[in-house]
């Protein structure tokens, strides 16, 4: 993988978005979130921890296969 980080650092942001999760589920569950924004949430983070990985780029699915950078 083309890490944008070390791989530590990778490792410790997956366990911390696992409590995020957990927390984000808690506040849907007593209604300070709605579902819909509970997911636009996790999957923000979620990409931005792809990112640090270099598995995502940001508008990539616009991108010409030819320009993208991996």
């Amino acid at each position: 993988m083309n890490y944008r980080t070390n791989t530590g650092t990778v490792k410790e942001m997956e366990r911390l978005f696992k409590l995020y999760e957990t927390e984000i589920a808690d506040r849907v569950k007593d209604g300070c979130l709605t579902n819909s924004t509970a997911h636009t949430y996790l999957l923000h983070a979620g990409n931005f921890i792809e990112w640090c990985k270099g598995n995502f780029i940001p508008g990539g699915t616009k991108l010409k296969k030819e320009t993208r950078p991996y």
